[in-house]
């Protein structure tokens, strides 16, 4: 398999998982927010991934959810399932089941703690690309599982026959585009072109899409991809430039937390600010509680027109 086995581009959210406030796996907010992101025209969902907190859910839950995520979809958009574990067997476990249950392909970072060599990076998704029937994504993810899959690195695992598309969350801008440039020609390449920079790159090189934290921005987030597709560069980059004004107000440098709590917590109370489905982080991910913290998130979505301002305010 290669990049032209699959049609996936442009924005698909990486999904919070919804917990009750108890801590009990929340399937009808999942549904009800699958809904919405299919009804603002989302190009495709990633479920049980960094944001789904994937990591403090049994394995009967991670199937639940993968479950949930294809029904709601219902074929009106890709998903991806989030297959991450520490051994080949686990992963092929998970990810039987999520393409048995209808998903259109799975995701795995390398295995987080152990901290790989390359060779072994390379071994990893060799073994668990030989057991998985289905599309896999590799997803670099530095601050999950100790390594960055750099340049060199991703043009070795391109060339794995299961390998389809990568998700690159390094902090290194330099080396994603390098990246990006490397593999293109056989994987899809997922990652920060939605920056003034990345227009630039999409409109000289090209790139096929961003798996982004949820989507604060709801439509606009999907219409990006398709103004890229439709050759109209000036709505991108006032995107682009909106994006770069928000980030460094909301998330610390690399995108792996909130300035005010974890990036799951801290996604989720955008969110419910947002009026979006949510639910609540599950410990040992604790809530953002400050009523100081909740009101600058608050005035940032405000301040970039992300919500209206409240009657009254100066």
């Amino acid at each position: 398999m290669n990049r032209n086995d699959v049609d996936w581009a442009g924005y698909f959210p990486a999904v919070v998982t919804p917990f009750t406030e108890s801590g009990a796996l929340d399937t009808d907010t999942l549904h009800a927010l699958i809904e919405q992101y299919a009804d603002r025209g989302m190009h495709g969902v990633v479920v049980n991934g960094t944001c789904g907190e994937w990591f403090s859910q049994s394995v009967e839950e991670r199937a639940a959810v993968a479950e949930t995520a294809v029904a709601a979809a219902a074929g009106r958009m890709r998903v991806l399932v989030g297959c991450t574990s520490n051994t080949a067997e686990n992963v092929e476990v998970l990810a039987s089941h999520a393409l048995g249950a209808g998903a259109d392909g799975v995701l795995a970072s390398p295995p987080p703690y152990i901290k790989l060599f390359p060779n072994e990076v390379v071994a990893w998704y060799e073994d668990i690309g030989a057991r998985v029937t289905g599309p896999l994504v590799v997803y670099n993810w530095p601050h999950g599982t100790g390594i960055d899959i750099d340049s060199d690195l991703a043009d070795r695992l391109a060339d794995i026959d299961a390998i389809v598309a990568i998700k690159d969350s390094t902090p290194d801008a330099d080396q994603f585009f390098e990246t990006s440039r490397r593999v293109r020609d056989r994987v899809r390449v997922f990652g920060p072109y939605m920056s003034v920079r990345g227009v630039e790159v999409l409109r000289t090189e090209g790139g096929d899409g961003t798996i982004g934290g949820g989507s604060l921005s709801g439509r606009p987030d999907p219409a990006f991809w398709e103004n890229y597709w439709a050759g109209d560069l000036a709505p991108m980059v006032a995107y682009a430039e909106q994006a770069d004004r928000l980030f460094p107000k909301l998330w610390l440098p690399g995108g792996w937390a909130g300035l005010y709590g974890s990036y799951q917590a801290q996604l989720k109370a955008l969110m419910h600010m947002l009026g979006q489905p949510a639910g609540h982080v599950r410990r040992p991910r604790l809530p953002i509680t400050d009523p100081d913290d909740l009101a600058v998130m608050r005035a940032v979505l405000v301040e970039e027109g992300l919500l209206p301002q409240e009657s009254g305010a100066a």
